[in-house]
């Protein structure tokens, strides 16, 4: 069968579900993926699904495709992604899939693959592109049956939560698969539970589910300000990512939200690990330090964390993005409902305001990402050109792209992995060299850019 490269992507399968995602391919993923998984004896697999209008015709397609290669489906129904996870590490199956746009627009879907415990992302995306165009798929006759994850999962995680007041919160699930599971999960808590966009819908009439974009967080601010709530909690399409609003109305992210929860955890666990991606602040590797434990940087992107975070067998990791991942206590992949359930937790166990306990980590003036259109081919080629410039004067971290080290701030540098776009973020101790780090690489980036076109 023909392909299109671009759906193929570094950490998914993603794209406009009725022009990328037809009902053909569909099908042929579903051999792919359950000959790639059979082929190693793993046979009963999880399948989920999130609300947009094209899951259904996708679960239908995919199932069959699965079932057709001798693999046996769980069908765990209309869940967020953590839900899909949860599924396999709870009830030991052998992996699966979960059909997902996340946040993106509501013309995008995809889908997000589990082989046992690990996330299948890389070159194994390649090796089922591969299966794909060669038809290579096993035989055989599986069947479907129904399991509820639910409450089981809502059980499961409520006995692991022990708030000792309770406090007033606001959700807002953006119409995602959240809403119904998290309202529920508080409400055992004992949380004062207000949840706006909370039904599922796939149309997504409010606003596009992405917490950490400051213009989708409008209608959570404000009602967290009309209600005086003590905080506002957002998570995106699929809950996997978190974004956390201060009683003052102040977006809390990733990294923040990251040092906030390594303070307990560090307390019982000292000389723990904690692990962020390059994209976080200075200010959260300093605060692990000064709290007895030991910072570690590594690549963007929560495949690259989850599987980093197993290798080094660290308690919590994170990334800018609104991915937390806790495996004190926890399983240790990214659930945005768990997470926030600690963070509530956290913050009943203290008399401080949510704005107080953030503030206790050390502040940088930053950048959100900055996106720069270039062409597919000379992302790589400027960011080795940055490389090659700044490392002659500076000192500089290589981990994902370059990260440029000065004496009081930093600048980073990389290719993005799903689109033709180099990705910046800055940092300094004031704005107004923050404002000077920015110039200085984004001059070198646009004189470079223009050479490539």
């Amino acid at each position: 069968m023909k392909v299109k490269d671009e759906i193929f992507r570094q950490y998914d399968i993603r794209g406009i579900a009725d022009l990328d995602l037809l009902d053909e391919f569909a099908y042929h993923l579903g051999r792919a993926f359950g000959t790639h998984l059979k082929r190693k004896n793993l046979t009963e697999l999880a399948l989920g699904m999130d609300v947009r209008k094209s899951s259904p015709r996708l679960f239908e397609s995919i199932s069959k495709g699965i079932i057709e290669t001798g693999c046996n489906i769980k069908d765990i129904g209309i869940v967020p992604t953590p839900l899909h996870y949860f599924s396999i590490f709870h009830f030991g199956l052998d992996g699966g899939i979960v059909i997902t746009g996340s946040h993106n627009p509501i013309e995008y879907n995809g889908f997000k693959m589990m082989k046992g415990k690990d996330t299948i992302y890389g070159e194994e995306i390649q090796e089922l592109k591969k299966l794909i165009i060669e038809e290579d798929y096993e035989n055989g006759s599986g069947e479907i049956t129904e399991m509820d994850v639910i409450e089981e999962y809502i059980d499961y995680t409520s006995k692991l939560i022990n708030p000792e007041r309770k406090l007033s919160i606001i959700m807002d699930p953006g119409n995602g698969t959240a809403g119904p599971i998290a309202t529920k999960l508080f409400t055992r808590l004992g949380a004062d539970v207000d949840c706006i966009n909370c039904e599922p819908d796939g149309s997504f009439p409010n606003h596009l589910p992405d917490p950490t974009v400051v213009k989708y967080t409008e209608q959570l601010k404000k009602r967290v300000l009309e209600k005086k709530a003590c905080m506002g909690m957002g998570y995106d399409g699929d809950a996997d990512r978190i974004g956390i609003v201060d009683e003052k109305g102040t977006l809390v992210y990733g990294d923040q939200l990251l040092g906030a929860l390594s303070k307990p955890l560090l307390k019982e666990r000292v000389g723990s690990q904690v692990l962020f991606d390059v994209k976080c602040s200075q200010g959260l590797a300093e605060w692990i330090e000064e709290l007895g434990g030991k910072p570690v940087m590594w690549k963007t992107g929560h495949s690259l964390l989850k599987a980093k975070m197993k290798e080094i067998k660290c308690p919590i990791a994170g990334e800018m993005s609104g991915h937390i991942f806790i495996a004190d206590n926890y399983y240790g992949f990214d659930d945005a409902i768990f997470v926030s359930a600690r963070f509530y937790e956290l913050v009943s166990k203290t008399d401080k305001k949510v704005s107080e306990i953030i503030k206790e980590m050390p502040y940088y003036e930053n950048t959100p990402e900055i996106r720069t259109d270039v062409t597919e081919d000379s992302k790589w080629k400027i960011v080795e050109d940055v490389r090659e410039h700044f490392n002659k004067e500076y000192d500089t971290i290589e981990i994902d792209g370059v990260r440029i080290l000065f004496d009081d701030g930093w600048g980073l540098v990389r290719a993005s992995n799903t689109q033709p776009v180099i990705v910046t973020r800055f940092e300094a101790k004031t704005k107004s060299r923050l404002n000077e780090i920015k110039d200085l690489v984004h001059n070198f980036i646009d004189e470079k850019r223009r050479n490539y076109i």
